[in-house]
């Protein structure tokens, strides 16, 4: 548990401005013993919409929120404090299979432009999984930056796990070849892809999806298939419109939010679920390969709403 109760104060920590914007304004309203109103409300959207939780999401929970007050007949305001937790939440929840890729013999893309920790998570989500004990292969298929490969190289050595690379400029779907080719003789369980994160030419990088998917189609009919969108959450409303456009070029599974240790917009985690109904599975909160988790929305919201001090 040790790991887990580490990760939990890192991100409680990480999260720390969001829910200082977030909770002050809450407990202010909730903690007045007044009564719920429509003034009430419009402070509660106020207070969450600063905090990135965006306006689709918003009025979602608001909404549900005050169908759970009609239903349990709640006048005091501080009884509503638990019923928003729950609100959120079910705004967040994964499905059973959300992680089915992990114990199948799978391919997973990492899309996601540059700058927004892509390449680290790759290497963060194979130390992870060599970790459980799977056998992973990472190739380096964002061949267009140099240092993405060097990265790639390192954070591999790093997590023990093979990398299939070849030079700058090469083409990404030949990469992808020789790492199927790889991933087939080694036996390995799942083969995690880098690719290029070029979302200002969304024609290029379209063609270099469908020629990549192509290859995995023919090569490795059988690999159960995800694609994962690596965010960073410092971006708030932009990153939900970057999982917006690479929605549009490729089909996306999931999401990886990444530099969640330092920002006022954690909200965002709620807002990308609600508006793009694709969940967050993953998210970071620091550098070290061990700062990657499954994302739980449950401590999420809670560490939204505590200093984390009750969970230690």
């Amino acid at each position: 548990m040790g790991e887990k109760k580490g990760f939990f104060s890192r991100l409680a920590e990480g999260l720390a401005k969001t829910r200082n914007s977030i909770v002050s304004g809450i407990e202010s309203i909730f903690s007045g013993g007044g009564s719920i109103d429509d003034e009430f409300y419009e402070e509660l959207e106020e207070i969450l919409i600063m905090a990135d939780i965006g306006i689709n999401a918003t009025s979602s929970i608001v909404e549900n929120l005050k169908q759970k007050v009609k239903e349990n007949k709640i006048k005091d305001t501080a009884e509503c404090r638990e019923l928003l937790r729950a609100s959120i939440k079910e705004q967040m929840s994964l499905t059973e299979d959300a992680y089915e890729f992990e114990e199948r013999k799978s391919v997973v893309l990492m899309i996601g432009v540059n700058g927004v920790g892509k390449t680290t998570s790759v290497g963060k989500l194979a130390g992870k999984l060599k970790d459980g004990g799977k056998k992973v292969i990472v190739a380096a298929a964002d061949t267009f930056r140099a240092a993405a490969i060097e990265q790639l190289t390192e954070w591999a050595n790093r997590a023990g796990v093979d990398i299939i690379a070849q030079k700058e400029g090469s083409d990404p779907a030949a990469v992808i070849f020789d790492a199927i080719a790889s991933a087939k003789s080694k036996n390995a369980d799942l083969l995690i892809c880098d690719t290029a994160g070029r979302l200002h030419n969304k024609k290029n990088l379209m063609e270099e999806l469908r020629k990549i998917d192509r290859v995995i189609t023919r090569e490795y009919p059988d690999a159960f298939r995800e694609t994962l969108v690596v965010l960073d959450g410092t971006t708030g409303q932009n990153a939900l419109e970057q999982a917006k456009q690479f929605n549009e070029v490729a089909e996306i599974s999931g999401i990886v939010l990444t530099k969640l240790d330092g920002t006022a917009k954690g909200g965002i985690a709620i807002a990308i679920q609600s508006e793009l109904n694709i969940p967050v599975k993953y998210i970071c909160v620091g550098e070290k390969l061990e700062d990657m988790q499954r994302f739980d929305p449950g401590a999420f919201v809670d560490a939204l709403f505590d200093n984390g001090a009750e969970q230690e």
